[in-house]
């Protein structure tokens, strides 16, 4: 029986439901995941028109074939309980909930889709966009070890928490992000970087995509068509990285090292945590050329 490869999700698009032109065109695209959005993207007299608008398309023949995870407004907002029904007929992969606060946002959201029966495969992402979300960021992403919370994945809404917190540059927004990062590794989560605001300006958002791999982000929301592919090649493994992985896991594999805790390549010393490493990366690259054959 073959291990099931690991979900990708190097380039999670946003697309407003409002936008009947961006939804057709989400089909083809290249992004890992789209997210819907109900949410900041649709106007208030927008809002209903929107939810009818997304249902019948991810109903139709274009729905794409990539991960589908819509975001809703908050539930305790005058959309957010229609939000929910519509999205769950949708039968998304994901609903994004904003504005998390702590855990007790997820557990409603959680209770609502239960109470509607709502298959289990539809996970719960969490946006990381208030203050408050980062000071209660560890309870957040306890909830990924509990299989009935249904939390999957963490989203840094960069634009929110410099807005709630004053902060100018995103230089000073890094130890937030690493925070958000070091959560989702404990919770056993996705962590997502939050978007490049001026999609005109490649060569910041590829500084800002090689920052994000470098801080362990697993990928990055983006806004435009045009950063799909940048984000795609940044958190792909590299030629190198995978010679590398190739090299550590063969080295284990030969019959003097299968016990060995430790081994020698070219003069550097590799641990079995790099071995683990090593066959994670490998994964990831054969789920990569997977999609692409």
């Amino acid at each position: 029986m073959h291990e099931p490869l690991p979900r990708l999700r190097r380039s999670v698009l946003y697309v407003p439901a409002s936008n009947e032109k961006a939804l057709k065109k989400s089909a083809v695209l290249a992004c890992d995941a789209v997210v819907f959005d109900l949410e900041d993207a649709v106007g208030p007299e927008e809002k209903a028109e929107a939810r009818e608008r997304l249902r019948g398309f991810l109903a139709g023949p274009d729905r794409p074939g990539c991960e589908a995870v819509i975001r809703i407004n908050p539930l305790s907002s005058e959309w957010g309980t229609e939000d929910l029904l519509a999205a769950r007929a949708c039968r998304p992969d994901a609903i994004l909930l904003p504005k998390v606060d702590g855990p007790r946002d997820i557990l409603d959201a959680v209770a609502a889709l239960d109470e509607t029966d709502a298959p289990r495969s539809i996970r719960i992402w969490a946006m990381v966009e208030t203050a408050r979300a980062v000071l209660n960021i560890g309870a957040i992403a306890e909830l990924g070890r509990d299989p009935a919370a249904r939390l999957s994945c963490l989203v840094a809404g960069t634009n929110d928490i410099a807005k709630e917190t004053r902060v100018s540059e995103r230089a000073y927004l890094r130890p937030w992000l690493m925070q958000i990062v070091l959560a989702a590794r404990a919770g056993n989560l996705t962590a997502l970087d939050g978007v490049s605001n001026d999609f005109r300006d490649m060569e910041a958002f590829a500084r800002e995509c090689t920052e994000g791999r470098a801080m362990g982000f697993d990928g990055k929301t983006v806004i435009h068509p045009a950063q799909i592919e940048p984000a795609n090649e940044t958190f792909s493994p590299t030629a190198e990285e995978i010679a590398d992985a190739e090299a550590v896991v063969g080295e284990f594999a030969k019959p003097e090292n299968r016990f060995r805790g430790v081994v020698s390549i070219k003069g550097r010393m590799v641990e079995r945590l790099h071995l683990e490493q090593s066959e994670a990366l490998l994964k990831k690259a054969r789920t990569i050329r997977k999609r692409g054959e």
